[in-house]
Formats: structure tokens, sequence, C-alpha cells
């Protein structure tokens, strides 16, 4: 953990969104604190408001998700794709990550954690093939909808669902994406805003259908 940087302090809305996960959860966090500026996961100004940024950020959009497999583009530091793992265990999780460094730490947490529904698939998302298409897709702070979407729609199955977390100029970046997504035939394309009232950090979810 960086020095002087203490971690945190959990948030009570932490343990309604992780239910009887919330330890796993916690164990999580801890690791990616003691390590993450290390392995270059996370920021040195990360530790002290991961729970609230981060962990809690994303867990808010695991209501989001419905049994199936769940394709986490770049998954990094496990962030959402190992949080969403461990929030709903009635999931499977491919998480796709290019780097080796990150693709091993994935590998290494999932293990550490107990967490059966993971596989951690080393590549672009450009290069994985799903014979049978993905359920839904889930992305935080890969790139702009507007390469995402060419970058990722081939992986879901008809009916399949992306489900991806964007930043405050997210209904700017749909215009912008516009013709990506005329050309993946998405349908439903909607913005969502999670977690108002419940945390400092709200999450912004663009969501949309393939055909």
């Amino acid at each position: 953990m960086t020095e002087g940087a203490a971690l945190e302090t959990e948030p009570e809305v932490a343990e309604a969104l992780f239910g009887s996960r919330i330890d796993l959860a916690r164990q999580y966090t801890t690791s990616l604190a003691r390590r993450g500026e290390e392995l270059g996961l996370i920021g040195p100004l990360e530790v002290p408001r991961l729970w609230t940024r981060h962990i809690v950020n994303c867990a808010l959009v695991a209501p989001l998700l419905r049994p199936g497999v769940v394709g986490d583009i770049g998954s990094g530091a496990g962030l959402p794709g190992l949080v969403l793992a461990i929030a709903r265990p009635d999931v499977d999780f491919v998480l796709i990550e290019p780097m080796e460094r990150r693709a091993e730490w994935l590998r290494a947490e999932s293990n550490r954690l107990g967490l059966e529904n993971v596989t951690v698939d080393r590549s672009r998302s450009q290069d994985a093939p799903y014979a049978e298409g993905l359920t839904q897709l889930t992305a935080r702070a890969v790139t702009a909808l507007s390469k995402l979407i060419p970058a990722t729609d081939h992986l879901l199955a008809p009916g399949g669902e992306m489900v991806f977390m964007k930043g405050a100029r997210i209904d700017e970046e749909i215009e912008a994406a516009s013709k990506a997504i005329r050309k993946a035939r998405l349908r439903n394309v909607e913005s969502i805003v999670l977690g108002e009232g419940i945390t400092p950090e709200i999450t912004r979810v663009f969501r949309a259908r393939v055909d």
C-alpha cells in the first residue's frame, strides 16, 4: 500500500450491495489497495477513495446483469469484472484483458478468492472469438463508445446487451457514436444513472441491445 495512504473506510452501502459476499469484497479491496499501485493497476491517489470511487461504483451495476455469460472488456484491475463476479455468483464472467501482467493478477485474485464463475482470457476484444456469443458485455474506462462498440459488438449473441460504464459526458458520447450504433444495429439505447442518493460517486451506464 502506498506509504501514508490509508484505505478508505468501508461505506455502509457496501454491505447492502454485496450481501453475504461482503467478506470477499473486503478481501479483494484490501488486496487491490496493497498491491494495486505496485502492479500499475490503480493510480497513487486511489487508495483513500477505493471503496467509493471504484468498488461501490462497480457493484451498482450488478442488478443490471442477467444469468448467462458476461464478457468484461479490458478488465485490468478487475473493475468491474471481479467486483461483479463477487456480487453476482449466479453469472459467469469472462475477463478479457490483453496485458499479461494484468491477466496474471486477475487469475491470481479469482483463484485466491475462490471465484468459480470467472475465466480469464488474455486477448484483445477484437481478437476474442466466442462461437455461441456472450449474453452481455461490460467495460469501464476503456475507450469512447465510437470505438468500443465496433470493437465488441461481434462478441454478443443475438439479443445480447452492452452494459458499459461511462463518465459524466455519456450523452455526448452516445451522440458522437451514432454512426457506430446504427452500424451495429443496436436497439433500446439508453443512459442510466445509478446510485443517486446512496453514494457520492454515481454510476453512469450505456445500455443497448443487439438484434
